[in-house]
């Protein structure tokens, strides 16, 4: 047993040693570096252009419910590809449309697909600075005191930001990808590999379509190897690979009082409080440390392989950075990093409804709370299984659970009761192994590129990879690009410019010379 443990050790080590080689005699290879000036020339001198059809894209709302607007954005993603030589296909079914589209060389033998999304989150515009689907242009980050800039003399400072929903999540990569093949087409620079493109329009609603998308699709998707284009760099802004991503469920969760609200006064200590027996349900699930309390909610959790555990080992520490940025004294996870336990499942509170406070305050017991729960998955774990493991723990805490609201004669039945709404169908993790031969391949091109690049098992967020893992047999790597601060999902989402120009680069250099390697 000793032998076996330390041999799984020596061949981790030895496969992060292999991703860790690139370039160890300091010579870069000549035909990348002629790549990365090409592009880079390219766009310094086309800056104003490049961030005009930016703007022009990110002018059109895309909350993915809002159909028409969806189209609209199909609309004119097909035309930016379909001017660049591309042949592309709507895909719908049955929700938001998804644009494919492929870029064939007759010379090559392998086929990357990048897939990346264009819908974003809904917008509480009151929160903006400024409105979500007219970008402004800042010379800093709004936090930092930036101000709109009204004219550019020259060249964009590469920090400036560019402020509107979708500017980081997700729609620079795909201006980043057609200005990189204009970039090469300019520069005589042919493709390595042929290009497939799958752009998600409902990714931010939990791609609910995404499997029958696939299902009828899967020779148009079949490739040799696979990248997504989405989330946030490493924090230190490091380049980045990463090799999974957390799966995804929700629940809301309501608790019952009275059928009507009482005065506080009079029938507080008798009335059950549906805040409280809420608050005391939600403290039952995990504790101070965020580790979850619910029988059984470990036990299908894989522990870190050793290759992950040094890639890990290999990251920046951004502890501290982090707790300063963000004014964290003391951060979740008993002392363990961020790259470890983003690892692990976990449970969020992402909102509670519960009556008012301040000015809106009543003194009442109200009829129900509500709370959302947003589960992250890991390998292993299934949104079934973990809906029965949450179910059984809701029902040890004495809550009779119902999945619709209760009639008067539940509520009288039952000391407790507990309504469970799941939002949707969820779907399992999925990493893929960091010594795979294409991941291997990559990770050597990217360390080619970025020298400093970071290795990473898994990012903390979920994208629907796994329903294409599990359908199709290309190796999944993730490629984020945009600024690890770029307020996804939130008001004021950004993109640092530099990001933009970096992405152009990388995208430039894989396609024009993985197919070579």
């Amino acid at each position: 047993m000793q032998n076996a443990q330390a041999k799984k050790t020596f061949l981790a080590a030895a496969a992060y040693a292999a991703l860790s080689v690139a370039a160890a005699d300091g010579q870069i290879d000549t035909q990348v570096a002629h790549v990365l000036n090409a592009v880079d020339e390219y766009r310094q001198d086309r800056e104003a252009v490049i961030i005009e059809d930016f703007v022009e894209l990110l002018s059109i709302p895309n909350v993915a419910v809002n159909l028409p607007d969806m189209e609209r954005n199909a609309d004119h993603i097909i035309g930016l590809l379909e001017s660049r030589g591309f042949e592309t296909r709507r895909l719908h079914a049955g929700n938001a449309p998804y644009v494919y589209a492929e870029l064939n060389n007759p010379g090559a033998a392998e086929t990357i697909l990048i897939y990346a999304h264009f819908d974003g989150q809904p917008v509480q515009e009151e929160n903006w600075a400024y409105p979500p689907f007219s970008p402004t242009l800042l010379d800093a980050p709004i936090q930092a005191g930036g101000q709109p800039v009204d004219h550019v003399e020259a060249s964009f400072d590469p920090e400036w930001r560019l402020y509107a929903r979708s500017a980081g999540d997700d729609k620079m990569p795909i201006v980043a990808l057609v200005h990189t093949l204009d970039a090469l087409a300019a520069n005589d620079i042919e493709l390595s590999v042929n290009l497939k493109l799958l752009l998600d329009g409902e990714e931010e609603r939990g791609s609910p379509t995404v499997d029958k998308i696939i299902d009828q699709n899967r020779e148009l998707l079949e490739a040799d190897l696979f990248l997504f284009c989405d989330g946030p760099m490493h924090q230190s802004r490091r380049t980045q690979l990463v090799f999974g991503v957390r799966g995804g469920t929700t629940v809301d969760i309501t608790t019952y009082g009275a059928t009507r609200p009482l005065h506080s006064g009079h029938y507080g200590n008798w009335a059950p409080n549906p805040i409280m027996q809420l608050s005391w349900l939600l403290t039952s699930m995990r504790d101070e440390s965020g580790r979850i309390l619910i029988d059984g909610y470990y036990d299908d959790v894989p522990p870190p392989t050793e290759l992950e555990l040094d890639a890990i080992a290999h990251m920046p520490d951004v502890t501290e950075t982090l707790k300063n940025e963000l004014s964290i004294h003391t951060p979740e996870g008993d002392g363990k990093r961020i790259e470890e336990l983003i690892m692990l499942p976990a449970i969020n509170a992402r909102g509670i409804v519960a009556g008012g406070v301040g000015a809106k305050g009543r003194n009442i017991i109200l009829s129900t709370a509500t709370t959302s729960l947003n589960l992250r998955l890991v390998p292993n774990q299934t949104p079934e299984s973990v809906r029965a493991l949450i179910e059984a723990h809701v029902a040890k805490q004495g809550f009779h659970i119902v999945y619709d609201d209760p009639t008067p004669e539940t509520l009288r039945a039952h000391p407790k009761v507990a309504r469970l709404d799941w939002r949707g169908a969820g779907y399992p993790a999925l990493r893929t192994p960091l010594d795979d031969p294409m991941a291997l391949r990559l990770t050597k091109l990217m360390r080619v590129i970025a020298p400093d690049l970071i290795v990473t098992p898994t990012m903390g967020g979920s994208l629907p990879l796994y329903e294409f893992g599990s359908r199709l047999s290309a190796p999944i790597i993730i490629l984020p690009l945009a600024n690890h601060d770029n307020n996804q999902h939130g008001e004021n989402e950004n993109i640092r410019l530099q990001n933009l120009w970096e992405a152009m680069q990388v995208y430039g250099a894989v396609l024009a010379t993985f197919g070579d390697m």
